[in-house]
C-alpha cells in the first residue's frame, strides 16, 4: 500500500488541474465621479428633493445579473453619490413602472426581503474586502463585512448608519447617510475606492448591477466600479461606548431542602462594550462583564457518540469580526470541516470540573464561566496587512455546596486567559496572500483538583495562497502545530481522550506515555484547483491531523491521526432552459490513512441542485461509504472494522418570493449487512399573511436503528469486554418560529423547539474479533442463558459461562430524553447603535428510562415538566464621542 507521505508529495509534484481557455468577453471598468458638498447635507427622508442632489450626476444604465446575464433590467435604477468631511451621502431611485407591485417586507435588521437595493464599498481599494449598505423599500438595514474577494458575508457587523425610504409615482427610493467614521480607509489627500451597487426586483427574483460583472467571474470584489473624487477627506477618530444593565428574574421548580432551588431567583448587573478608532486602520472593540442574555438557545441534541457536539457562536461580540480572527484547517463540510484554531465557545464555556453530590448534599455549579473582560482590535492597513488580536479573561468559578445546612465551595473552573493574533498580508493586488496565527491559552491552576486541564496550550499555523490567470487558478497550504503542557494526571487524559486513545492496543505506531507532561503536534491542508463562479471547477487536496495534534483548549478539533486526500468537481449552467432557471451538478471522493497507513476510510459522492422556471428549487444526491476502520469505536480498545452503506438525500422548496412556502426533505441510509439504517424527513411551512407578520413550522423525524450502539466496557479476569447494543431510536423536533416586525427598528421575535427522543436497546453483545472478515464474526450476542434482566434493580446481569454466577452487570441502557427551549425576545433600537430588549427565556428538560417512543404521552409528559423561566430587561445606550 502507497504511504500517506507519498499521497502528500504525489499532489505536491502532479498538476491536479486543467488549464482553461480566458473569457473573451472583457468588461469595462466603470467610474463614478462623487461630489463634495458643505455646508448644507441633504436631510436623509427617502425623498430626494434637497437642492444639494442637483450638485452631482445620475449614474444608471444598470445590467442584468440574474436570471438572464448582460441583458437590460425589467426596471431602471440610477444613483448619487456625495460626501463631506464626516459622512458619505447615496441617493438610489429604483424606477418601476408597475408601482403597486412593490414588495415592501417589515423584517428585522439584515433579514431582508422584498425588494432591496445595496451600496458595496471597497474603502481599503485593497480588491478583497468591501463594507456592504443595503435597505429594502420597507426601510429595513442590512449590513455586512465582505472579505476574502466576496467569500465571505459576515451580516453580524453592525455599523451605526442611516437610511430612509419612500414612494412616488416614479418606484421607490433610498437615501443613506453612511459615517466616514464607520468605514476603513487610509490616509490620503485624494481617495478611489471601489463601488458597486446592486438591486433586487423581488416579484421577478432579478438582480441588477451597476458594475457589470459576469457570473463566471472568479470573484467578486476585484471587479467593482471605481469611486473618484473623494479628496480631501480623512478617517475620523471612532470612539463608541456603550454601557448597559440588565435585570433578570429566574422562576423554576421549589425543591424541600435544596437551598439552591427556592423557587426564584433576582439579580441586576451591568457592563460596558466599547468601540475605539485606534487608528484609521485599526478598531479596538472591548467589552466589559457581557451579558448575553437575549441570545437564542442552542438547538437540542443527543450525542451517543465519543466526541463533543459543535454549536455554532450567537453571541454578539464574539460574531462581529470573526472572519478576520478564523484560521479554518480544512474547506468545504463534512466532519473536518470544523476544524479551527480559533473556536469561541472555549470563552466563557461551562465549568469543566463536574463534582457529583453525596446523599444529603446539594450542589449548585454555574451554568457558564464568567468573561470578566474581552477585547478585540481588528483592522487593515493601507500596506495590505490584516490584523486581528483577541484576548479574553475569564473568572474563577465555584460549585456551592450544601450538606446538613453546612455552606462551603469547591473551585470547579481557574482563572484562564486567552490570546489570539492572526495576521494576512497581500502581495501582487491581492492574488497572493500570505498569513499566520497564534493562539495562547494560559490557566491559574492552584488547586489540585483542576490538575486534570492544561495549565498551557499554544498552537499555531501559517497560510498561503496564490490565484493566478485574473484569480481563476490557485494553489494554497494551511501549516500548524500545537503544544500542550500540564501535569501527568492532564497529559493522561488528553492521550486517552476519544481524539487519540494513545492506549489503544493496536496502536503500534503511537508513544503512549503516562509520565508525560506536554504534547505536541502537527496538521495541515494543501490543495489546488480552479475557482471562481465558472462553469466547471475542480479542486484536489489531502489534509492531516498527527496523533499529538491538540487544539480543543481554545480552537475546535474533531480528528487526531488521521490524513484524508480528496477531490471534487462541479459543473453549473445558470442560463434558463428547458424547465430550469439554473441547475449544477457536483462530485466528490475521498480516502484516508491513520499514521501507520492504514487505509481507514473511503467514500464518494454525486449531487445536483438547482432552480425550475416556477421558481421551486431542489436538491438531491447520493454517496457511498465503504467499510471503514474505526479507532474510536471501542472507545481505547482496538480498531473497529465497521461496514459501510449507501445514502441517499432529497430537498424541494417552493417559490420563496410567495406569502405561503414550504420545503421538503429527507434522507434514507441503507448500511451492508444490515449494520444501521436511517431514514429521516423534514417538512417546512412559512406563511407572510402581511408585510409585518411571519410564522414558521419545521417538524423533522428521524429513525434509526445501528446493531452496534457502545454501552461500555467490563474487565473480566484478564481480559476487557467491550459491549454493544442494538439500538432502535426515534426523535422528533419541532421548530417554531414568529416574527412581528412592527418598524424596521422594533421588532418580536419567538423562537421554540420542542425536543423527543427515545432508544431502546436489544440484542447486547460483546465484540469478539473486531477485525474479522465477516461482521457477524466479529461479535459474539448473548442468548438466554447468558444474560437477564433484573426489573428492580433496572439491570442486565451477564453469566458468560452459565455457572449460575453474575460475572458482570449493564445498567438498562433505555432512555427517553425530553426537552422544550424557547426565546421571546422584544428589541427596539430606538436609537442606531442604542436598544432594548425584553426578554422572556423558558426551558424545560426531562429523563425517562423505557425507551418507548410514543408522539401523544411524549409530549404530554414534556409539558408537565416544572418549566426554567427567564424573564430579563436589557438596556443599553451608545455615546458616539
Amino acid at each position: 500500500m502507497q504511504k500517506p507521505a507519498a499521497w502528500i508529495l504525489t499532489l505536491l509534484l502532479v498538476p491536479v488541474f486543467l488549464f482553461a481557455a480566458e473569457r473573451g468577453e472583457h468588461t469595462v471598468k466603470r467610474i463614478y465621479q462623487a461630489k463634495p458638498i458643505n455646508p448644507h447635507p441633504p436631510v436623509i427622508d427617502g425623498l430626494l428633493n434637497d437642492p444639494v442632489w442637483e450638485k452631482v450626476a445620475w449614474g444608471d444604465n444598470f445590467i442584468q445579473r440574474e436570471p438572464y446575464e448582460g441583458k437590460e433590467p425589467s426596471q431602471a435604477t440610477a444613483f448619487k453619490i456625495l460626501y463631506d468631511n464626516k459622512n458619505l451621502y447615496v441617493a438610489i431611485r429604483a424606477h418601476d413602472t408597475e408601482g403597486s407591485l412593490i414588495e415592501k417586507r417589515l423584517s428585522r435588521r439584515d433579514t431582508l426581503e422584498g425588494d432591496w437595493v445595496s451600496v458595496n464599498i471597497d474603502s481599503y481599494f485593497d480588491k478583497r474586502t468591501a463594507f456592504a449598505f443595503a435597505v429594502n423599500a420597507a426601510g429595513v438595514k442590512r449590513d455586512m463585512a465582505v472579505s476574502n474577494n466576496g467569500e465571505i458575508r459576515d451580516l453580524n457587523w453592525d455599523p451605526i448608519w442611516y437610511v430612509k425610504t419612500a414612494s412616488d409615482a416614479q418606484g421607490w427610493t433610498a437615501e443613506m447617510r453612511i459615517p466616514l467614521s464607520q468605514l476603513r480607509f487610509a490616509k490620503s489627500e485624494e481617495l478611489t475606492w471601489g463601488l458597486q451597487i446592486t438591486r433586487s426586483l423581488f416579484r421577478k427574483d432579478e438582480r441588477s448591477d451597476w458594475q457589470f460583472i459576469p457570473k463566471d467571474s472568479p470573484g467578486w470584489v476585484h471587479l467593482f466600479g471605481e469611486l473618484t473624487g473623494l479628496n480631501g477627506i480623512f478617517p475620523p477618530r471612532q470612539v463608541e461606548l456603550t454601557p448597559y444593565s440588565v435585570g433578570k428574574l429566574q422562576v423554576f421548580q421549589q425543591e424541600a431542602g435544596n437551598p439552591f432551588a427556592t423557587g426564584n431567583l433576582k439579580n441586576m448587573m451591568g457592563g460596558l462594550d466599547g468601540k475605539i478608532g485606534i487608528t484609521s486602520d485599526l478598531t479596538l472593540n472591548f467589552t466589559i462583564n457581557p451579558d448575553f442574555g437575549q441570545v437564542e438557545a442552542d438547538p437540542s441534541v443527543v450525542n451517543l457518540t465519543a466526541f463533543e457536539t459543535y454549536y455554532e457562536e450567537k453571541r454578539p461580540f464574539f460574531i462581529e469580526g470573526r472572519n478576520i480572527l478564523s484560521f479554518p484547517i480544512m474547506i468545504g463540510d463534512g466532519d473536518f470541516s470544523s476544524d479551527n484554531l480559533f473556536y469561541s465557545r472555549r470563552i466563557g464555556r461551562r465549568p469543566q470540573r463536574h463534582i457529583s453530590p453525596d446523599q444529603d448534599e446539594y450542589i449548585e455549579i454555574p451554568e457558564n464561566t464568567s468573561i470578566l473582560g474581552a477585547f478585540k482590535l481588528t483592522g487593515k492597513t493601507k500596506n495590505g496587512i490584516s490584523i486581528g488580536v483577541i484576548n479574553s479573561i475569564t473568572g474563577v468559578e465555584n460549585a456551592q455546596i450544601s450538606h446538613s445546612g453546612l455552606m462551603s465551595s469547591e473551585i470547579v473552573e481557574p482563572l484562564t486567559n486567552y490570546f489570539g493574533l492572526r495576521l494576512q498580508k497581500d502581495y501582487h493586488k491581492g492574488n497572493t496572500i500570505i498569513g499566520s496565527m497564534v493562539t495562547a491559552t494560559n490557566r491559574d491552576l492552584q488547586s489540585p483538583e483542576l490538575d486534570f486541564l492544561h495549565n498551557s496550550a499554544y498552537s499555531g499555523g501559517i497560510d498561503f495562497e496564490h490565484n493566478w490567470k485574473n484569480r481563476t487558478y490557485y494553489v494554497a497550504a494551511r501549516l500548524l502545530f500545537s503544544h500542550v503542557r500540564g501535569s501527568t494526571e492532564a497529559l493522561k487524559q488528553t492521550q486517552e481522550s476519544p481524539l487519540r486513545y494513545f492506549q489503544r492496543p493496536d496502536a503500534g505506531h503511537i508513544d503512549y506515555d503516562p509520565t508525560r507532561t506536554s504534547l505536541s503536534g502537527h496538521g495541515g491542508t494543501i490543495f489546488a484547483g480552479k475557482g471562481g463562479n465558472s462553469r466547471l471547477n475542480y479542486m484536489a487536496g489531502v489534509t492531516w491531523r498527527s496523533p499529538g495534534m491538540e487544539l480543543n483548549d481554545m480552537g475546535y478539533q474533531h480528528y487526531a491521526d488521521t490524513i484524508m486526500q480528496w477531490t471534487w468537481a462541479g459543473y453549473r449552467i445558470w442560463e434558463p432552459f428547458s424547465i430550469f432557471r439554473e441547475i449544477g451538478f457536483n462530485f466528490n471522493q475521498w480516502r484516508g490513512w491513520d499514521f501507520n497507513g492504514t487505509n481507514i476510510f473511503d467514500g464518494g459522492n454525486i449531487g445536483m441542485w438547482g432552480q425550475f422556471k416556477n421558481y421551486m428549487q431542489f436538491n438531491l444526491g447520493f454517496n457511498r461509504n465503504a467499510e471503514s476502520l474505526s479507532s474510536t469505536a471501542l472507545r481505547g480498545g482496538p480498531s473497529l472494522r465497521l461496514p459501510g452503506g449507501w445514502n441517499i438525500w432529497y430537498n424541494l422548496s417552493s417559490d420563496s418570493r410567495k406569502r405561503l412556502r414550504f420545503n421538503l426533505g429527507g434522507s434514507t441510509f441503507i448500511g451492508d449487512h444490515d449494520n444501521r439504517s436511517s431514514r429521516g424527513i423534514n417538512l417546512g411551512g412559512s406563511y407572510r399573511p402581511n408585510s409585518a407578520l411571519s410564522l414558521s413550522l419545521n417538524p423533522s423525524y428521524n429513525h434509526s436503528i445501528r446493531q452496534l450502539q457502545y454501552i461500555g466496557k467490563e474487565a473480566m479476569a484478564a481480559e476487557t469486554r467491550y459491549l454493544f447494543g442494538r439500538i432502535d431510536q426515534k426523535t422528533l423536533a419541532v421548530t417554531m418560529r414568529l416574527n412581528v416586525s412592527l418598524t424596521p427598528d422594533l421588532s418580536i421575535q419567538f423562537y421554540g423547539q420542542p425536543f423527543v427522543s427515545a432508544g431502546k436497546f436489544s440484542q447486547f453483545k460483546r465484540i469478539t474479533a473486531p477485525r474479522a472478515d465477516v461482521f457477524s464474526d466479529r461479535f459474539h450476542v448473548f442468548g438466554g442463558g447468558e444474560i437477564e434482566f433484573d426489573s428492580i434493580q433496572n439491570t442486565y446481569s451477564i453469566d458468560e459461562n452459565q455457572d449460575g454466577i453474575s460475572d458482570y452487570n449493564i445498567s438498562n441502557p433505555n432512555f427517553n430524553f425530553l426537552q422544550f427551549r424557547s426565546n421571546l425576545v422584544l428589541r427596539w433600537e430606538y436609537l442606531p447603535g442604542s436598544t432594548l430588549y425584553l426578554v422572556w427565556s423558558q426551558g424545560r428538560t426531562g429523563y425517562l428510562y423505557n425507551g418507548d417512543f410514543s408522539f401523544r404521552n411524549d409530549m404530554q409528559d414534556l409539558f408537565n415538566l416544572h418549566p426554567h423561566n427567564v424573564f430579563l430587561v436589557k438596556f443599553s445606550y451608545c455615546f458616539k464621542l
